[in-house]
């Protein structure tokens, strides 16, 4: 961090007061005390003495103890003076020393009386008061009265303290006007960056480093960890953002010490980018700096989030080699790897040994755990571990139960939700919003729309505010079960409850309006959704490409498509689906496989959706020769064909009459370890009975 030299130290010219002094019967003092003093009293803005300790090894410019006189100063008459003055230097007058004989005569000799005060004393006084948010108006008066009077030097030393506390008072804008006061520096420009990344402003602060850059200065370490920690803090990290800012930190120079290595570790784990996670952990590790523990942990359960169970073994056998004992902590994050992935017997093992060495299971392993038997099915195991937390006395929260209750959900057992609901009472837990919310996609997604209301009523009832998760599955469930108008009337209700829509509840909108095929309302949802700084995201193009490609409108669906392309989104195999479809279920073959070439050539591998479109698209056409060679092209990319894809060219083979062949392929989707569906028997039968048909003929 780059220090400006200190200006020389000026005094106030020489004049003859003693005449003053002595007509007004007062000898000035330095008011010390003596060295046996532990501590010093001061006042702060409230008048009331506090009790601060100066160690002597503090004192002197050069930090050695003997460089000043080993004495203490009595800051209390100071204080005293700075608190009932406040106002005076509290104000936005520029600060200059006074001529002298405007000087008040009080104030005059108490600014002598501390002349010998060494400025590391000044700055640890400074310092001292700041950590207390009730005495920065104080502190600040401190440093417009030091330069008042020519007491103390650097100033920047001063007014970044002050900055700095500002900063950590959650008081940017006044940091900002206090950084008006004087020419910018790298110790002000830190403090400022400092402050803006502590607060989560980060576009102040990266501004601020652009015009640090601009002034001459380079940025340092420090200021990269504060802007890397905000983004991770927020969950606004994103990979290709920290991969910008690693970019810069090469361009300034700067070399990379342990705690920005962590930083940047810890930043694209969370971002998902676990590759370039481990790069960085390797660097930390081939320079000799050894990662934090919490570093290890984060990297574990990123690797753990992405079904990479045997890396984040690899690295929790690290943690220990490394002589660090992994706590709690980390063997959760290993744990709901295991979990993720569906390992049961490994989830259990790494429980039982965390237990064997010495660490009890807290709330979010018993969560983890019922959430792994809860995945399996393994119901009555979940209640035991329910038993288990309530004689260790760890009471389950709200979550655990949101996830019993997920997992009924998705075993199609929505019945079971009310059990769920009577257990957690009988254990004394609330229902919390993410419960609730689990609770109205669970009646939502089996068109139970009476309970969805009742739950959503209950939780309003019972001093729960809906936000906007509540509101958009109470909205999407209705649209999925075509009651559209009670969907708009909701969607109007969430507003006028003072829930802002987001880019979700906007997709959802565009989606029914689209079904209903009310295309100015479309327009006018959109320019709403942009009007509220809501930018389009790739669903909002999905949406929309699928809506008008079912609606016939493909040329709307098209410029859509290039829309989004211009806009710097990269269209999804799923748009392309979307697409596809709709070309399919009017036949237009040769559409379809344009938008098959113009998805490979934007990089997109298909996807069995895709491919299954395409068959279709195919088979509509009448083109049975061409929906096979998709198949073979499925058969040569390791791409498994599913009961779909079988299903969609025993219908191809039916529209072309060729019905003798459909024998053959619903044996080669047996043959594939294909389970026929309820569809795929239908189609066999159908294919028999024209089969039969056309011999008795």
């Amino acid at each position: 961090m780059l220090l400006l030299q200190s200006p020389p130290p000026t005094r106030f010219p020489s004049y003859n007061f003693s005449s003053l002094i002595l007509r007004n019967h007062r000898i000035v003092q330095p008011p010390l005390l003596a060295a046996a003093t532990t501590s010093s009293a001061i006042a702060t803005t409230s008048g009331e003495a506090t009790q601060y300790s100066k160690p002597q090894s503090e004192y002197g410019s050069s930090g050695d103890p003997n460089s000043v006189p080993n004495r203490r100063y009595d800051f209390t008459p100071l204080l005293r003076f700075l608190s009932s003055s406040e106002s005076e230097y509290d104000s936005d007058v520029e600060v200059e020393s006074a001529p002298l004989t405007s000087l008040e005569l009080t104030e005059f000799q108490l600014a002598e009386s501390y002349r010998a005060v060494p400025a590391p004393l000044w700055h640890s006084l400074l310092k001292s008061m700041c950590s207390d948010s009730a005495s920065i108006g104080t502190a600040y008066s401190l440093v417009t009265w030091l330069q008042k009077h020519n007491l103390c030097f650097s100033y920047e030393l001063l007014y970044s303290i002050l900055i700095h506390a500002l900063g950590r008072s959650e008081k940017l804008y006044e940091a900002f006007l206090l950084s008006q006061r004087q020419t910018l520096t790298p110790l002000t420009y830190n403090a400022l960056i400092g402050a803006c990344a502590r607060n989560d402003d980060l576009e102040k602060a990266l501004n601020l480093m652009s015009r640090m850059r601009a002034d001459g200065y380079p940025s340092d370490f420090v200021n990269y960890s504060f802007i890397i920690q905000s983004l991770t803090r927020t969950n606004r990290i994103d990979s290709s953002m920290l991969q910008k800012i690693y970019e810069e930190i090469e361009s300034d120079k700067i070399e990379l010490d342990g705690h920005l290595l962590n930083d940047i570790t810890v930043g694209f784990a969370k971002s998902g980018d676990v590759n370039r996670a481990l790069y960085f952990l390797a660097m930390a590790q081939g320079n000799g700096l050894s990662p934090k523990t919490a570093t290890l942990v984060t990297v574990i359960t990123a690797l753990g989030n992405a079904g990479r169970t045997t890396e984040a073994e690899a690295i929790f056998e690290e943690l220990k080699e490394g002589g660090l004992t992994p706590r709690t902590k980390a063997y959760n994050a290993l744990l709901k790897g295991y979990v993720k992935t569906g390992s049961l017997k490994d989830a259990e093992f790494i429980v039982s040994e965390m237990e064997k060495n010495g660490f009890s299971p807290d709330e979010n392993t018993y969560s983890l755990l019922i959430d792994a038997y809860a995945n399996a099915g393994r119901w009555e195991s979940a209640r035991i571990v329910l038993k288990e937390m309530e004689a260790s006395a760890v009471r389950p929260n709200s979550y655990v139960f949101s996830r019993i209750l997920a997992s009924y959900r998705d075993r199609g057992e929505w019945q079971k939700s009310f059990q769920v609901l009577r257990e957690m009472k009988n254990c004394g837990v609330s229902p919390d919003r993410h419960f609730y919310n689990v609770m109205i996609d669970t009646f939502g997604k089996y068109n139970c729309l009476d309970h969805a209301l009742a739950t959503f009523d209950r939780m309003r009832m019972e001093g729960i505010q809906p936000d906007v998760v509540t509101w958009n599955t109470l909205i999407d469930c209705h649209c999925k079960s075509g009651h559209h108008n009670k969907a708009e009337e909701l969607f109007e209700a969430m507003q006028e409850n003072g829930c802002s829509p987001c880019t979700t509840t906007y997709n959802i909108m565009i989606n029914s309006f689209g079904e209903q095929e009310r295309w100015e309302d479309v327009k006018i949802l959109l320019g709403k959704m942009k009007s509220q700084g809501l930018l389009p995201n790739v669903v909002t193009y999905t949406t929309l490409v699928d809506i008008y490609g079912q609606s016939g409108r493909f040329n709307d669906a098209i410029e859509c498509l290039e829309v989004m392309k211009s806009a710097g989104l990269k269209p999804s195999s799923t748009m392309y689906n979307a697409l596809i479809n709709a070309y399919a279920q009017r036949g237009l073959s040769e559409q379809a496989i344009n938008a098959f070439r113009v998805m490979r050539a934007d990089g997109l591998k298909p996807s069995l959706l895709v491919l299954n479109s395409l068959i279709n698209a195919f088979g509509e056409d009448r083109r049975d020769a061409e929906a096979f060679s998709v198949l073979q092209y499925m058969k040569e990319n390791d791409l498994k064909p599913d009961v779909v894809t079988y299903t969609t060219l025993m219908k191809a083979l039916i529209r072309v009459e060729k019905f003798d062949k459909v024998p053959a392929v619903y044996e080669e989707m047996i043959l594939s370890g294909c389970t026929p569906d309820r569809k795929a028997r239908g189609m066999l039968r159908s294919a028999l009975r024209y089969m039969k048909h056309t011999l008795k003929s």
